[in-house]
């Protein structure tokens, strides 16, 4: 008896890793890249950069905070999770400092699926993202070599997670832009994940388990689809911004902090 025991337990064990590499639309996906944050310190090295290219002019939106490197007060790895912070310090011009990681030539993909799992800080002013550019810029500047929003979160409406893409056809600058917002409205007290399926055809946007959002290729030109190129990931908070900084900054919500559980690339 015991021996057909654990045959089953066997079976179900098998069982339960194969059903691990599906998808809910039956799709196979292996993992090739991951960070699961189960280390104490600065973020790995080999998968993480620091950006701060952009600290000068407010990256292009207006943002209030200046990104620091290798700052254990905006960006520490716990053991069990990433957390980039957001503060209320003075640092040089800037009243705020805060954390961008990117994967850049470190894990660049062209097509899978891209999770993670994370929980984001809230309070007027706060704009925490996580989201994809392109490596080599290849169609031209942005817009039109695209961007993809798997989340964003704006403090101001705390209930709303809203998921975009950006192309030279479609983006905010001209009133084109496309994407979801979906009604999430405990995002800031409970961990979701957040994930892309990227195919040639078309990119599907999730939290969990639920598909928000499908942008599809229209076959047309890069104007409208250049997602045939590589990306890479970026973690970020801003603080304030043309979009998160509409209503002002509350200032009485720092530290505001994102949560990062784990970062999850695969391939079909």
């Amino acid at each position: 008896m015991m021996r057909h025991f654990l045959q089953l337990i066997g079976t179900v064990s098998v069982l339960l890793i194969f059903c691990s590499c599906l998808n809910s639309s039956g799709d196979k996906w292996e993992l090739v890249w991951s960070d699961e944050f189960n280390y104490q310190g600065l973020p790995d090295a080999s998968k993480w950069n620091y950006d701060t290219i952009g600290n000068s002019y407010g990256w292009g939106n207006n943002e209030l905070q200046f990104y620091t490197t290798r700052d254990e007060d905006n960006v520490w790895v716990d053991g069990s999770h990433l957390a980039i912070n957001a503060l209320k310090e003075r640092t040089g011009d800037f009243n705020y400092t805060s954390g961008r990681l990117t994967t850049k030539e470190k894990g660049d993909w062209l097509y899978g699926r891209v999770e993670v799992r994370a929980k984001v800080p809230g309070g007027r002013g706060i704009w925490p993202a996580i989201w994809m550019l392109p490596t080599d810029w290849e169609y031209g500047g942005w817009p039109d070599s695209g961007e993809i929003d798997i989340m964003e979160h704006v403090g101001y409406e705390p209930d709303s997670i809203y998921t975009t893409v950006h192309t030279g056809a479609f983006n905010h600058s001209i009133g084109t832009q496309v994407g979801e917002a979906t009604y999430v409205p405990d995002c800031e007290d409970e961990f979701y994940v957040y994930a892309i399926e990227w195919h040639p055809e078309k990119i599907n946007f999730f939290i969990n388990e639920d598909k928000v959002f499908t942008f599809k290729n229209t076959g047309k030109n890069s104007d409208e689809w250049p997602f045939d190129k590589r990306f890479h990931l970026l973690l970020n908070v801003a603080v304030g911004g043309n979009w998160g900084g509409v209503h002002g900054v509350d200032d009485s919500i720092f530290p505001a902090t994102m949560l990062v559980d784990y970062v999850r690339v695969y391939k079909q």
